[in-house]
């Protein structure tokens, strides 16, 4: 009996490729990260740095790996062997930065653990009558809630005398219950466990049929986020001292320009806000047919995500300044960045507004399909490159379906103590060091390289011509072979010179051992590259002038093989005039 091998897939709309790109590289980050981002770092002149980065560093690599991916036709690993298979270590190094950014499915359990809350009434973050606080508690409607931040009530965290608000209870002891440190992993949090279990259920549903049942889920989750962000919008804006919150926000204080810091936070949020060195963005691309405009679909894709982050600190400030308004205190007091933002400070504003059990599960889902995209396009990557491998075996009935249940059944075991309750600490060490700026820096400037340099910037020039009948711009094939590399290497090396130890929240330093482990998990991602280049060369044959073809391939590595790919591939999907339209 013969076994039929299955063609590797594509997009069947275009709309589908555009949500599941928008999807992937509008993430958590632009609502929790990006505003708080601006407001430290000097309001509205943080956006020239940002723009900076976006355009000399975040726009080409989107630009780079979406070429490349619909070049090639192949996933993040085996699209290197026909560049520059000297550089294929690159797709292994993104492989390893990927499995690190699996553990990131317990931060959409938290979003369903507090979505599952919302329905109740009162907000169980909104008093202090609840089984997990403590004497030291205040209500967010109470008096002393005001007192405490404005210094009439003392608050020290080293003291055994801690005044704490309802909504830090709720998330610490609430949700986490949370330990002393990671040494005290201490007991499973059963309602996280489940929480997780239904997110990675979720995330296999999502693309267990590959971009056939992706590119369906997307039209839900891609486009809810932007109407939840639409609907907050437009409730903040309209709230009182919503505009004390917006000025906070944009505030310019040019003299934060001759800080280093402020350009080295720039370029990170560029690189994790673009997604770029992550593999996602060529997977996805991967699966556009051969015609596509990825050209025009590229720059409308990063101004789209450029402008979220752009919104969503409107959204954000509103309602901070409302927060801050109704407790008669400076808005710097309730400004807060990543989880803190999205567990603690948000929450406590929604309390506040009249329905408050609509806005906030109104926040919390948009927060969970904003997740959601990127988790399951990062799931994506890892699963499309096994296949890409090895494809006499996994472009076969159910084998793609086999796999994704075990390797989802697999990490959702590795999560498990992250459940715990120390494990707020192992999530923070993996996220401070497993899948930090510096790896993607290192990533990005390989890929420059490899392709502006072996492969040749003005043959990638070629190829985007001959796919999509417009030539790029000067200045990408300048900054594929100069400008992009060289700040690459710049912050690379001032991420270093710039390195502090990671400390908790609460001023808690890690052991000797976790900061060892963390150096580890950041090197791993790294040192994959050269050791797989090595071995490439070590166990291919011939001479130095024979070698150089692992450098640069002599022929177009592209080529239909038959008639009937040929025909296929000068199929040109329809166009669009807008990329949500």
């Amino acid at each position: 009996m013969e076994i039929t091998v299955e063609r590797r897939q594509q997009w069947r709309k275009k709309r589908e490729y555009i949500l599941a790109s928008a999807g992937n590289v509008v993430g958590l980050g632009n609502v929790w990260r990006f505003p708080y981002l601006c407001y430290k770092n000097g309001g509205g002149v943080f956006l020239l740095p940002y723009c900076f980065f976006a355009v000399l560093v975040g726009l080409p690599l989107f630009l780079l790996e979406t070429v490349i991916g619909q070049y090639t036709q192949e996933g993040a690993i085996t699209c290197w062997s026909k560049l520059c298979p000297l550089a294929q270590g690159t797709g292994y190094s993104i492989i390893v930065i990927q499995l690190y950014s699996r553990l990131y499915s317990i931060v959409l359990a938290w979003a369903l653990l507090y979505l599952i809350y919302s329905f109740r009434d009162p907000l169980p973050w909104a008093t202090c009558n609840n089984p997990w606080n403590t004497d030291g508690c205040v209500e967010l409607t109470s008096a002393n809630s005001t007192a405490i931040h404005s210094g009439n009530v003392t608050v020290n965290r080293t003291s055994g005398n801690l005044t704490e608000s309802s909504a830090s209870e709720f998330w610490e002891r609430g949700v986490l219950s949370m330990s002393g440190g990671i040494e005290e992993i201490g007991a499973v949090r059963l309602e996280l466990l489940l929480c997780l279990l239904a997110c990675w259920v979720t995330c296999y549903f999502c693309i267990w049929k590959g971009v056939r049942s992706t590119g369906t889920v997307v039209y839900f989750t891609a486009v809810f986020p932007y109407v939840m962000l639409a609907i907050l919008l437009v409730r903040g804006l309209t709230l009182p001292g919503a505009w004390q919150g917006v000025v906070y926000y944009l505030y310019p204080d040019p003299s934060r320009l001759t800080d280093l810091q402020v350009w080295m936070e720039a370029c990170a949020q560029v690189l994790f806000s673009y997604g770029v060195a992550s593999g996602t963005i060529t997977t996805l691309g991967s699966y556009n047919k051969a015609k596509n405009n990825c050209y025009r679909d590229s720059l409308w894709l990063c101004l789209l995500n450029s402008c979220t982050s752009f919104v969503a600190g409107f959204v954000v400030f509103s309602a901070l300044g409302f927060m801050a308004h109704k407790q008669g205190i400076p808005i710097d007091m309730v400004v807060e960045s990543g989880p803190g933002l999205a567990f603690i400070a948000f929450p406590q504003a929604v309390a506040m507004m009249p329905l408050p059990q609509l806005w906030a599960a109104c926040f919390f889902i948009m927060l969970i399909m904003l997740g959601l995209d990127t988790v399951f396009s990062g799931l994506e990557t890892i699963t499309a490159s096994v296949i890409d491998m090895f494809p006499g075996q996994m472009r076969r009935p159910w084998r793609r379906e086999i796999f994704l249940i075990f390797f989802c059944s697999v990490f959702f075991f590795i999560e498990i103590p992250l459940t715990c309750q120390g494990g707020v600490y192992l999530f923070e060490l993996i996220d401070y060091y497993g899948a930090n700026g510096a790896c993607l820096l290192f990533v990005s400037l390989v890929q420059c390289v490899a392709v502006g340099w072996a492969f040749g910037a003005k043959r990638m020039c070629d190829a985007v011509e001959e796919m999509t009948g417009q030539r790029p711009w000067v200045l990408f094939q300048l900054c594929w072979r100069y400008f992009t590399p060289l700040i690459c290497i710049v912050c690379f090396i001032c991420s270093f010179l710039n390195y502090q130890p990671l400390t908790s929240h609460r001023g808690y330093f890690y052991p000797d051992w976790a900061y060892h482990l963390g150096w580890a998990l950041a090197l791993s991602s790294v040192v994959v590259l050269p050791i797989w280049g090595v071995v490439k060369i070590g166990l291919t044959d011939g001479t130095l002038r024979q070698l150089l073809v692992l450098w640069r391939p002599l022929s177009d590595p592209v080529q239909p093989t038959t008639n009937k790919e040929r025909i296929q591939n000068e199929t040109e999907m329809r166009p669009m005039s807008a990329p949500l339209s």
